[in-house]
C-alpha cells in the first residue's frame, strides 16, 4: 500500500513537471538523448576521476531518463521506435559510465578496479540482454534484484561518497548473479510449459 502510494506521487509529480516541459515543444526522444548525453559526460567525468561531479551528472541524467516516458504519455507520443530508443542509449549510457571508471583505473594502477568495472559492465548488459531476449521470445523475465534502477542507484552512491571500488564489487558480484538467475528463471518457465499435460 504505502509502495503503491509513493509510485502514484512520484508519477503525478512526473506527470505535471512533463506537461510543462511539453509547453516547450521538446520531444521525448530529445529528454532520452540528453539524458544518454549526460551519462557520456558523466564517464569523461569517472575517467578524469572526478567522481563526485560524475554522481551529480549520473543522478541529473536520471531524471531525464524517467521524465522521457512521462512526455510520451502526457503528449500522447509513445512509440515503439521511442521505446527501442530510449533502452538503446541506456546501454550505451551504463558502458560510457563504466568505460570512463575502466579508463581512471587503468591510469592509476589499480587492476583490480579495472577488473571490477569491467565484469560489472558485463554483468549490467547480460541482466538487460536477458530480459530482452527472454520477453522477445514472449517470456517474462524480471527476476533478480539489480536490474537498471538499482545498478544507478549502487553507482550514484558509490561516486558520491568515493567509496566507487567497493560499489564496483557490488556490481561485478550482484549483476552477473542476477544474470544467472534470469537464466534459471527462464528455464524454469520453458520447462514447466513445455512439459506434456499428465494424463489422468
Amino acid at each position: 500500500m504505502i509502495e503503491e502510494h509513493l509510485r502514484g506521487r512520484v508519477n503525478g509529480t512526473l506527470t505535471r513537471v512533463a506537461a510543462l516541459i511539453a509547453r516547450t515543444g521538446a520531444t521525448p526522444n530529445t529528454l532520452t538523448l540528453l539524458g544518454f548525453l549526460g551519462m557520456a559526460g558523466a564517464g569523461v567525468l569517472c575517467a578524469a576521476g572526478s567522481f563526485f561531479s560524475a554522481g551529480i551528472l549520473v543522478a541529473a541524467s536520471c531524471v531525464f531518463d524517467a521524465l522521457d516516458g512521462a512526455l510520451a504519455r502526457v503528449t500522447g507520443a509513445a512509440s515503439i521506435y521511442g521505446a527501442f530508443f530510449d533502452s538503446f542509449l541506456d546501454r550505451y549510457a551504463e558502458a560510457a559510465v563504466y568505460g570512463g571508471l575502466v579508463v581512471h583505473y587503468a591510469g592509476t594502477g589499480a587492476s583490480w578496479g579495472v577488473e571490477a568495472a569491467f565484469f560489472a559492465a558485463i554483468g549490467s548488459l547480460m541482466v538487460s540482454y536477458a530480459r530482452a531476449r527472454a520477453e522477445g521470445l514472449g517470456v517474462e523475465c524480471r527476476a533478480g534484484l539489480f536490474a537498471r534502477p538499482e545498478r544507478i542507484a549502487v553507482i550514484i552512491a558509490g561516486l558520491l561518497t568515493g567509496f566507487m571500488l567497493p560499489a564496483l564489487v557490488i556490481l561485478a558480484v550482484a549483476t552477473n548473479i542476477t544474470a544467472v538467475r534470469r537464466l534459471l528463471s527462464v528455464r524454469g518457465a520453458t520447462i514447466f510449459a513445455s512439459r506434456p499435460p499428465r494424463s489422468p
